[in-house]
C-alpha cells in the first residue's frame, strides 16, 4: 500500500494504491459513476437505500461528502483524532481508470461503540477480481497506520456469502449477528492490535 504524499493538499485528490486499484476520495467529476453503480441490482440488493434519483445522490455528493471527505483528512493530517467523520474513497481501476466501486469508513449507530466500519461495493463488471478485498485491506491500513482508531468494524447480510469472504479474507473475526432494518447481518471486529500482528507475520 502507498499513500499519495500530497494526500489530503487542495489541490491533489488523496491516494492509497494497491495492486490493482487506487483508492481515490471523491470528486464532483463521480456523480455519475456513483448514480450508475447505486442503480445496479447487484449493489442495491445488499445496499438499499442507496438507490436515490441523481438530483439526492448529487446534494449529497456536492454539499455534504465532498466536504467531510476534506474534513476528515484535515484531521488526519492534524494528528490523526477522525471523531465521527466519514471517508469516502472510489475505486479506480489502474488498467481502464474507470470508477468501479467505493470504500468507505463511517460511524455505524446501529453497532455498539467502538462503532467505526469500513463498507464497499463494486460493479458487478468487476466482481470476481479480489477488488473488494484490495480496497478493504488498503483502507485498513490507512486507518490503523494514520489515524487514531484502534477498533473497525465491518458488516455483511447473513446471505451475502461473498461480503463474507471478503470480510475475513481481510483479518476481521466474527463477533455477533444483528438485526438492522429486519435484516440479520454478520458482524465482525478487527483491533489494531491484531492488525499489527497480522502485518508482522507477513
Amino acid at each position: 500500500m502507498n499513500l499519495n504524499p500530497s494526500s489530503g493538499s487542495a489541490n491533489q485528490a488523496f491516494t492509497i494504491e494497491c495492486s490493482d486499484l487506487i483508492l481515490r476520495e471523491f470528486g464532483p467529476d463521480d456523480l455519475d459513476d456513483i448514480h450508475e453503480l447505486t442503480w445496479q441490482p447487484e449493489i442495491y440488493e445488499w445496499l438499499p437505500g442507496w438507490n436515490v434519483p441523481k438530483e439526492k445522490r448529487a446534494n449529497w455528493l456536492l454539499n455534504y461528502e465532498l466536504k467531510e471527505n476534506r474534513q476528515f483528512l484535515k484531521a488526519v493530517s492534524d494528528g490523526g483524532d477522525v471523531g465521527q467523520l466519514c471517508l469516502r474513497l472510489g475505486m479506480i481501476d489502474k488498467a481502464t481508470g474507470r470508477f468501479v466501486g467505493w470504500c468507505c469508513t463511517r460511524i455505524k449507530p446501529e453497532l455498539p461503540p467502538p462503532n467505526r466500519e469500513i463498507m464497499y461495493a463494486v460493479s458487478r463488471d468487476y466482481r470476481g477480481r479480489g477488488y473488494s478485498t484490495q480496497a478493504a485491506k488498503g483502507l485498513t491500513a490507512f486507518l490503523f497506520s494514520s489515524t487514531n482508531v484502534d477498533v473497525l468494524n465491518a458488516i455483511a447480510l447473513v446471505h451475502n456469502v461473498p461480503s463474507n469472504k471478503v470480510i475475513r479474507k481481510c483479518g476481521f473475526a466474527y463477533h455477533q449477528n444483528i438485526e438492522i432494518d429486519n435484516q440479520t447481518y454478520h458482524a465482525y471486529k478487527l483491533t489494531k492490535t491484531d492488525w499489527e500482528k497480522s502485518v508482522v507475520g507477513r
